[in-house]
C-alpha cells in the first residue's frame, strides 16, 4: 500500500490551521488563528498566510513555501528553537533585532510535532 504524504506548502498550512481550530482544550484553547491570507501563492522565501496568537497576542507568523511551512516565532524564541529540535524539526535562528526563531514544517505528518512546539512556547511564556 502506497501512502501520500502531503508535501505542498499551502496543504501543510492548511492542516496545521484546522489541527489549531480543533483542538480547543488546554493550551489549544488560547491559540487563535489570525489574518489568514486564503488566497496566499507559495514563494520560495515564505509568503504570509496567517498568524497565530495566544490569548490575543502575537506568537508566531506561518509563510508558505511550494514544499514547505515555516513558523517564525516572534515570543519565546529560544523555546522554539529547543522544543523543534526536541521534536525533530528543523529549526534555525533568524539574525534580526530582535531575534526570530524560523521552525519548519516539511511534511503533514509534521504538524502534530509544530503543535507541540506552540504548545511548549506557550507554557515557557506563562512560566517566565
Amino acid at each position: 500500500m502506497v501512502e501520500d504524504r502531503v508535501t505542498h506548502g499551502t496543504r501543510i498550512a492548511q492542516l496545521l490551521s484546522s489541527e489549531i481550530h480543533g483542538r480547543e482544550s488546554g493550551t489549544f484553547g488560547r491559540l487563535a488563528v489570525v489574518d489568514a491570507d486564503r488566497d496566499v501563492e507559495p514563494t520560495e522565501f515564505g509568503a504570509f498566510a496567517y498568524r497565530v496568537d495566544c490569548d490575543g497576542q502575537r506568537l508566531a507568523d506561518v509563510n508558505v513555501h511550494p514544499d514547505r511551512v515555516h513558523l517564525e516565532f516572534q515570543e519565546g524564541v529560544d523555546a522554539a528553537a529547543e522544543a523543534g529540535q526536541d521534536v525533530g524539526l528543523r529549526v534555525r535562528p533568524k539574525a534580526v533585532d530582535p531575534p526570530r526563531t524560523l521552525v519548519f514544517v516539511e511534511s503533514g505528518a509534521e504538524v502534530k510535532r509544530a503543535t507541540d512546539v506552540l504548545v511548549a512556547v506557550v507554557e515557557t511564556l506563562d512560566d517566565a
